[in-house]
């Protein structure tokens, strides 16, 4: 898969530019589709939170998501050394089918790929511009490729080839305990099964089978310009035996997001969103496997109609080094 982050972005943006606008209006405030991107987190089956109101009955919500990652880690102690190294492109279609009133159920099927990438000059220049420590990257071969974990002598993890392919599939279901559309505040209790279609060697899957539930609100206030919206969740995923890293591999984490956003005018939104959660994995000193993850997400949606829009958004890891240095993410969502 020859950079299929640039092709999609470079499509999208050009259709974005290109429309006049009268085009562009009611931009709905709704949670960014991203979770962690790191190659050992997004193997398992952390949940896209998801909107607080469920797609109506006889209605059908769909997106089509990238998040193009690049990750650079370097770390050890007398026991144990991580180097993570190289570029993910995830790209995920999420569909979501209201089946009656209150009820959804939905699929989330994810491809992706694992390469050296392009970033790596790109991150160094824009660490160089604003005086951000380079933490090893300028040090180390450009667009290189190397996943790879030692502890106590012996190399548990190495993934050093370039991939793609299907990632583990998830099912899911959601359930409006309050609210829902047009309504100020919802709340809505989902849950997703996910299943190990994705290889484990080549970190497109985990092989465990990850079952996750949740609840997700938000509340909405008309402001003077605009409307302003708050959105949340908190969830526990339980984990079977997985092939990656098995024997340091938990069997639960737990996981939450909070995110605001703003629309001062019907055709754009700007939205602010955390996600976080525990380690998942243990008997280990070094904070990539074993720390608990907290993720920024800052950007915005563009409506092109009332049922078609399009999320931008780039994360950053706020603890340091649990998750990818930098993540661009781009989300197209239609409603029918």
């Amino acid at each position: 898969m020859k950079n299929p982050a640039r092709i999609f972005t470079s499509l999208v943006l050009g259709f974005v530019f290109s429309l006049p606008p009268f085009f562009l209006q009611a931009a709905e405030i709704s949670p960014f589709y991203t979770q962690n991107q790191s190659p050992l987190a997004q193997i398992y089956g952390l949940p896209f939170i998801g909107d607080a109101s469920l797609a109506p009955a006889g209605e059908a919500d769909f997106r089509l998501m990238v998040d193009l990652a690049s990750n650079f880690v370097d770390d050890s102690n007398p026991r144990e050394s991580i180097l993570l190294d190289g570029e993910s492109t995830r790209i995920s279609f999420d569909a979501r089918y209201g089946i009656k009133k209150d009820w959804e159920i939905g699929v989330v099927i994810p491809y992706g790929a694992q390469s050296g990438g392009f970033l790596d000059g790109f991150i160094e220049g824009y660490h160089d511009l604003f005086g951000f420590p380079q933490g090893g990257r300028d040090q180390a071969p450009r667009n290189r490729l190397l996943y790879r974990y030692v502890k106590d002598g012996r190399e548990r993890l190495k993934v050093n080839d370039s991939s793609s392919g299907l990632g583990d599939v998830s099912l899911n279901g959601g359930w409006q305990v309050y609210g829902g559309k047009s309504r100020p505040s919802s709340l809505a209790l989902r849950s997703s099964l996910k299943l190990p279609t994705g290889k484990s060697s080549d970190l497109h899957g985990s092989g465990s089978w990850d079952f996750s539930f949740w609840l997700v609100g938000s509340h909405d206030w008309q402001l003077a310009y605009g409307h302003l919206s708050l959105f949340g969740a908190a969830g526990l995923m339980g984990m079977t035996d997985g092939d990656v890293l098995e024997s340091q591999q938990r069997n639960g984490v737990g996981f939450g997001s909070l995110g605001i956003g703003w629309s001062p005018a019907r055709w754009i939104a700007f939205k602010v969103q955390a996600n976080g959660h525990t380690p998942f994995y243990k008997d280990s000193q070094l904070r990539e496997l074993n720390a608990n993850s907290i993720q920024l997400t800052i950007g915005g949606t563009l409506a092109f109609s009332e049922r078609i829009s399009l999320d931008v958004g780039v994360t950053e890891d706020v603890v340091v080094n649990t998750s990818p240095d930098v993540v661009f993410h781009l989300a197209l969502r239609g409603r029918f």
